[in-house]
């Protein structure tokens, strides 16, 4: 792909590893044995952002709140241990590190355990389990029992509409996006026919409606703001990114959702973070119900050009082949 090159220098120089490695393999074709790409990649947890998260993490393994349940790698939201977890894989950072492999054995063993039911049993919640599968593919553990259950779990737990929901419904929503997620993370040699299947199913559901709208078809003002990191919430980019990496950024029901993420373009080439989440509606009542406190976490900061929105925006648009 061909950047400009102060696009180009923004992304390159100066900045954080993570970006840099993206920027390198998915934008550029740079490939993994590449010194550039092999300097990045080795610099991710040693400077930059996930160095940051994994310099908080405890002695034992976990972030924020010690303790020997699964409550306490949960909470508080969104910086205890499943939070941190997740944006590691996002950012590139795998089992390799023994930190994140700590953390990532910790919360499998709590989460995964086959009689507790919490990861890929009747106790599984689609939210959850969605992020817990995506980021452990992320980190490399695609090939653990307990990660290949969990997994099964969310083939099992889509709905006849082809939706997922993390609450119980008949029918599935925008909002449970967790699945499809995990499933274009997975290797595909771990896309078993059920997976294939159900990554079908899932990415007519959300083409039908465009990325965008369901029930009356009005606008949800958050789905058209530009965030990271996402936790379990969705919005149109969170959309384009799971759509175009399991091969549909040729659809014309993605239209829409393109044109709303080529319209955030600012004048220098460059997107912005619009919002932390959570970033709810006024009248979506949903923070009323939290029971503990939640800390919004942020890479970079709100109304300023985002290199990693930047980045995730050029992606979607070279899959989609409007680069």
């Amino acid at each position: 792909m061909s950047l400009s090159p102060e696009l180009r220098s923004w992304l390159l120089v100066g900045s954080d590893p993570s970006v840099r490695y993206r920027v390198l393999r998915e934008l550029l074709d740079r490939p993994e044995h590449d010194a550039e790409v092999r300097a990045a990649r080795q610099e991710i947890g040693v400077h930059g952002w996930a160095a940051e998260i994994l310099g908080h993490q405890l002695p034992d393994g976990q972030w924020v709140t010690p303790g020997n349940s699964r409550r306490d790698l949960y909470r508080p939201k969104y910086s205890a241990t499943n939070w941190s977890l997740i944006v590691l894989g996002d950012l590139g950072a795998d089992r390799s590190d023994p930190r994140v492999a700590r953390g990532a054995e910790l919360f499998l063993e709590r989460f995964g355990d086959p009689a507790d039911d919490a990861f890929g049993g009747e106790g599984s919640e689609v939210c959850i389990t969605g992020n817990a599968v995506r980021t452990m593919a992320r980190l490399g553990y695609s090939d653990d029992p307990r990660v290949e259950r969990a997994t099964r779990w969310l083939v099992s737990a889509q709905k006849p509409d082809g939706g997922w929901h993390c609450w119980p419904s008949e029918t599935g929503t925008l909002a449970a996006w967790e699945a499809l997620a995990a499933f274009a993370a997975l290797p595909p040699r771990h896309r078993t026919p059920e997976v294939r299947h159900a990554i079908d199913r899932g990415l007519e559901f959300f083409l039908e409606r465009r990325l965008l709208r369901e029930g009356d078809g009005s606008k949800y003002a958050p789905w058209y703001r530009l965030h990271y990191p996402n936790h379990y919430y969705y919005d149109a980019l969170v959309g384009l990114d799971f759509a175009t990496a399991l091969g549909r950024g040729s659809d014309p029901r993605l239209s829409e959702a393109l044109e709303w993420l080529e319209s955030k373009r600012l004048a220098s080439g460059r997107w912005p973070l619009e919002a932390l989440q959570p970033d709810v509606a006024p009248d979506d009542d949903y923070l009323d119900h939290q029971r503990t406190p939640y800390y919004p976490l942020g890479l970079e900061f709100v109304g300023r050009p985002s290199r990693w929105i930047t980045a995730s925006a050029l992606i979607v648009l070279r899959r989609a082949g409007r680069a």
